[in-house]
């Protein structure tokens, strides 16, 4: 993935949490920018970190959160959307029937090829850009790059909207040289159509929308950002495990989806339940809203 309009962000001042399985002695420590060290730990006992910190500089923005159990409970259904090649996938998790903790949430999937054929009601997470600024670069996508690291590749740089107007990307591309100072990767720009409708839906749906990066959530339950792509077998392995520890039993394959896009679109929900129960981790600048006056902020 291309990163060539990656703009410079202001840098972190810190960000630092305790991976499941290390020793307090091993926390991973992160300090003006430097990368975190990129680790896949899975703890036998499924338990999840039991802080982390993250403080923004410019302006202060922090979120302390402190994990329940791996899925928290919750009165309402949440879901996780991921595009795919039929459209969209969609994972729905519903508060299970027992009240057992370690008892399996409900998860349900289904695929559209519009998000107007999905019932989005509630929270509800979306692995794509909400929110678009009328020039320059948004803040949120910097911080979610940081926050990964090396896995930082894997976040899109979000140009301001007269980019997604154009017509073409050689027009997009220049029309984002001209107002950023730098060009459009096309694999940005095959966004495009995803992103406009996903832009429309969140002024019209009455579900709360949440973007949420699903690299982020898998790094929150794996204690730090996954070293393995999702795009291999050990990636996709790794990332089932990590969803099954949480509770979310779903199914190997879905029609029109492609696996790792059906565990993207998991990972999302097991958000979208964070968001729905105030434990989601926020990145965000507030002093940087949408051209239409909503928020930009990156959930997990």
């Amino acid at each position: 993935m291309t990163t060539e309009n990656e703009p410079a962000p202001a840098p972190h001042k810190h960000l630092w949490f305790r991976p499941a399985g290390v020793r307090a002695s091993a926390w991973v420590v992160r300090v003006a920018g430097r990368p975190l060290r990129h680790t896949t730990t899975l703890n036998a006992s499924g338990r999840r970190p039991q802080r982390h910190t993250i403080t923004i500089a410019n302006p202060p923005t922090a979120t302390r959160t402190r994990y329940r159990h791996p899925v928290a409970r919750h009165a309402d259904s949440v879901i996780g959307l991921d595009a795919c090649a039929a459209g969209w996938v969609a994972v729905t998790l519903s508060p299970a029937v027992t009240g057992e903790p370690s008892a399996p949430v409900t998860a349900s999937v289904a695929v559209s090829p519009t998000l107007d054929g999905l019932p989005l009601t509630g929270v509800v997470g979306i692995d794509m850009p909400l929110g678009l600024l009328a020039h320059g670069w948004r803040d949120a996508d910097a911080l979610a790059r940081r926050a990964l690291g090396r896995r930082g590749v894997t976040v899109f740089a979000i140009p301001p909207r007269p980019v997604w107007q154009q017509p073409t990307y050689p027009a997009a591309n220049r029309a984002c040289r001209e107002l950023t100072g730098k060009g459009l990767s096309a694999q940005t720009w095959g966004l495009r159509r995803k992103l406009l409708e996903a832009d429309d839906c969140r002024r019209a749906s009455p579900a709360r929308l949440c973007e949420v990066h699903p690299e982020l959530a898998f790094a929150a339950l794996a204690g730090a950002p996954l070293q393995e792509s999702k795009h291999t077998t050990a990636g996709l392995t790794v990332r089932r495990e990590l969803l099954r520890r949480a509770g979310l039993a779903l199914p190997a394959r879905i029609a029109g989806a492609a696996e790792n896009d059906l565990l993207d679109a998991a990972a999302v929900a097991w958000s979208a339940r964070r968001i729905a129960v105030g434990e989601a981790v926020t990145l965000s600048n507030r002093a940087q809203p949408a051209d239409d006056g909503g928020e930009i902020a990156i959930r997990y």
